[in-house]
């Protein structure tokens, strides 16, 4: 690669582990990043080597987060176990299923999460009193632990925004509370998907280290914006990001 080529995997990085610590989204940063600066390699490749950089930045904000805010251990700590296995399976699947006949099911996912936060301005906001029954904690484990998880392996970008929504919705997290414990989910999505891919020999491992050191600092910034600053902030970015990555797979779908 070039030094320009190597820079802007650098930058990306850093704006891909800010994203993905306030609200998830930065495999939609990073992952084009990749295969931008390196055409010809398998897709396999790119998404080996951005969880690696990942893996840094998922980390590190679940590390700053634990600091300050206040993560749901209870769930985190079994969904992240589950999310391990799971997205190891999606990522044993990836070269198996195409990602065109994923897309439109991703977009009328994303769409539905931005009407759900659109049409409930307070949803995120303030934690929410909910009756954490039995079925409620192991829908808020099964959930983000199998389902989103598997779809991280498989394909990826969002994944991390999927994670929050899930929890404000489903425990009535506020939105920082809700990214928080997200992280430690996301970390094991990202170490389970990595094992294969790494298994498989996809990973470019300097590459992927010293994009790992810049997620990480933007991870930590990112972090602590979003606790100095608090719900409503992460709200739009959330809406953002959304937005973004419907348009980037409306684009992917049409052209």
């Amino acid at each position: 690669m070039h030094a320009e080529q190597i820079l802007m995997l650098l930058a990306a990085a850093v704006a891909a582990g800010w994203v993905d610590a306030v609200v998830g989204g930065g495999g939609l940063i990073q992952l084009p990043v990749l295969l931008l600066v390196n055409p010809g390699q398998p897709v396999a490749t790119a998404l080996a080597t951005n969880k690696l950089g990942s893996i840094a930045g998922t980390t590190s904000a679940a590390i700053a987060y634990a600091r300050k805010a206040k993560p749901d251990v209870r769930v985190a700590v079994p969904a992240s176990v589950l999310a391990l296995c799971c997205a190891a399976g999606g990522a044993l699947c990836a070269s198996a299923i195409s990602s065109d006949v994923l897309k439109p099911v991703i977009m009328v996912v994303l769409l539905t999460v931005a009407a759900i936060v659109v049409l409930k301005p307070d949803l995120g906001r303030v934690p929410r009193l909910v009756l954490r029954t039995r079925r409620r904690l192991a829908a808020a484990v099964l959930v983000p632990g199998v389902a989103i998880a598997f779809y991280d392996g498989l394909v990826g970008p969002g994944t991390g925004t999927f994670l929050v929504v899930a929890f404000t919705t489903l425990l009535g997290m506020d939105f920082v509370d809700a990214s928080a414990t997200s992280k430690i989910i996301n970390a094991g999505t990202n170490l389970g998907a990595l094992v294969v891919f790494a298994a498989q020999g996809h990973v470019l491992w300097a590459v992927g280290l010293a994009m790992a050191v810049c997620n990480a600092t933007g991870a930590q910034l990112g972090a602590r914006m979003a606790i100095r600053h608090g719900a409503g902030f992460v709200r739009v970015i959330l809406l953002c990001v959304v937005g973004a990555l419907v348009l980037k797979l409306a684009y992917e779908q049409f052209a």
